[in-house]
């Protein structure tokens, strides 16, 4: 359970830069973090439970795509994270368009690696 609360932390850290860094990434809500912390939430619930399953079933089409697969399935679970937060909180981070969500979580993998790097987790 310790291990969940550090990678929703992390990805809560991961997504406040990614909300920083791209305009066509906003945070919905008073205090803004508010937004980004649920948002958070739903990812590392996404990531935890249901993406694992879908990325080992779409391999082979994933392997014949060369990859674009993968693309379209995390931008998938970041606007299905979105759609939960806004839904069921009315907070979250709401994304423009695929290429930001493409965007979105290169910068998001790039700083939770940073970010779990420094803490050693």
């Amino acid at each position: 359970m310790a291990s969940f609360f550090i990678r929703w932390l992390v990805l809560t850290v991961a997504a406040a830069v990614m909300v920083l860094l791209l305009p066509g990434m906003h945070a919905v809500g008073h205090p803004p973090i508010l937004g980004i912390a649920a948002f958070s939430l739903f990812m590392a619930l996404l990531n935890a439970s249901i993406k694992p399953v879908v990325q080992t079933l779409a391999l082979p089409f994933t392997i014949l795509s060369f990859g674009i697969l993968a693309l379209v399935i995390n931008w998938l679970f970041m606007e299905l994270a979105s759609w939960l937060s806004l839904s069921l909180f009315d907070v979250g981070v709401t994304i423009d368009g695929f290429w930001w969500a493409t965007l979105g979580s290169i910068i998001m993998s790039v700083v939770s690696g940073i970010v779990s790097a420094a803490i050693g987790s």
